[in-house]
């Protein structure tokens, strides 16, 4: 990889195409690929996070600072307002709101 700034950086959703960019990933983390669907984190075109929109597991290369792009793949996943992450949000300011009504 080339300098920070000359990175590009891709967050997508994962396809039939991606099954042996997972295998592999999942292979470097020691684990199992998650469960569809799945957002991706891509540095140049290579994929190094994988998150499950329905559990909300991360897999990611152990060998590539990987915990900005992580942050980022979940910003993205709530953002699109599906998934565990999303739900999470949610039930987050649901709670929220009895509290927020007492101070109106």
């Amino acid at each position: 990889m080339s300098h920070l700034e000359d990175t590009i950086i891709a967050i997508r959703l994962a396809d039939e195409s991606d099954a042996q960019s997972l295998t592999r990933l999942a292979g470097l983390d020691s684990a199992r690929v998650p469960e569809d669907p799945l957002l991706l984190g891509l540095l140049d075109g290579r994929v190094v996070v994988a998150l499950s929109l329905s559990a909300g597991t991360v897999i990611a290369d152990p060998f590539t600072p990987t915990l900005d792009l992580v942050a980022l793949v979940r910003q993205r996943s709530e953002r699109l307002g599906v998934g565990a992450a999303a739900s999470s949000t949610r039930r987050r300011w649901s709670s929220m709101r009895p509290a927020l009504g007492r101070l109106a």
